[in-house]
């Protein structure tokens, strides 16, 4: 009886929270299709001539390039050294795996000030000028313990008997990863390096930091800001929210098949027995 009646109210909440959460996405996004320069309501029609004048722009294209070649070198690097890391976090138990992680984990505590500024100081003492190389590196300090996190509560959830059987077969260690771990691990790998593209597309306070005379996409949004706000900042805005959501459609679908197989070798495994 009491569930009835706390049902309606529930119910009112999650929907209010629901549309105060999503209502200013959805209007950034019906405002990209104004017909007019106007930002609030009366909506006077729809038209295209703002997404005409964002992709036609040079300066949006160039930013746009920069942020996808430096997003696809970091997600690309933090796969390829955060898998590593991960596989031989995870076969570390006890008191040693824990300090060890604390050095990879600490970016995660640390503001993007902070990490923007060290870096800026590292990379001035090194004599490495502000590039998208710096950039790119900024980022995968930045994205490096994500990976590792979504890796690590994959890796522990591994049934080590099987590395174990093929290994007393004779294979070698490079062999039980490719034919034995990565089969179970790959979609995990998929989605954990979309959310470093993500992350890493996005990032604007430590770019801001270690980018020079360059420009990202984050960036280039800035610099528009400081002189007005105009319909193309709800185009560009729009662009990066549905670039978000394939990712995100990505990671979901790679995660939804790896839970499946899981579930799959689980049942085949309880029939056999």
């Amino acid at each position: 009886m009491t569930d009835r009646i706390r049902s309606p109210g529930t119910a009112a909440i999650t929907i209010g929270v629901i549309v105060f959460l999503y209502a200013p996405l959805m209007i950034v996004v019906l405002f990209s299709f104004h017909s007019t320069g106007g930002l609030s309501l009366p909506f006077q029609g729809f038209s295209l001539r703002w997404y005409e004048s964002v992709l036609g722009n040079v300066e949006f294209r160039r930013a746009l390039t920069n942020s996808t070649i430096v997003a696809l070198t970091t997600s690309l690097s933090t796969l390829l050294i955060g898998m590593l890391a991960s596989l031989g976090l995870a076969k570390i138990h006890g008191r040693l795996r824990t300090v060890i992680g604390a050095f990879f984990f600490v970016p995660l505590t640390l503001p993007g000030l902070f990490i923007g500024l060290s870096l800026l100081v590292w990379f001035s003492r090194i004599e490495l000028p502000p590039s998208l190389t710096t950039v790119t590196f900024a980022h995968v300090i930045y994205v490096f313990p994500y990976f590792i996190l979504i890796m690590l509560a994959v890796l522990d959830r591994l049934d080590l008997t099987l590395e174990e059987t093929a290994a007393d077969l004779g294979a070698n260690p490079w062999q039980v990863f490719w034919k034995v771990t990565f089969p179970q691990v790959w979609p995990i790998m998929i989605a954990a390096s979309c959310l470093t593209f993500a992350l890493s597309f996005d990032e604007f306070i430590i770019t801001f930091f270690v980018i020079g005379s360059e420009s990202t996409l984050p960036m280039y949004i800035w610099s528009q800001l400081r002189r007005t706000v105009s319909p193309t900042i709800n185009v560009i805005s729009t662009l990066l929210l549905a670039m978000t959501m394939l990712l995100w459609i990505v990671a979901f679908v790679a995660v939804m098949r790896s839970e499946r197989r899981r579930r799959y070798s689980r049942f085949k495994d309880t029939s056999i027995t």
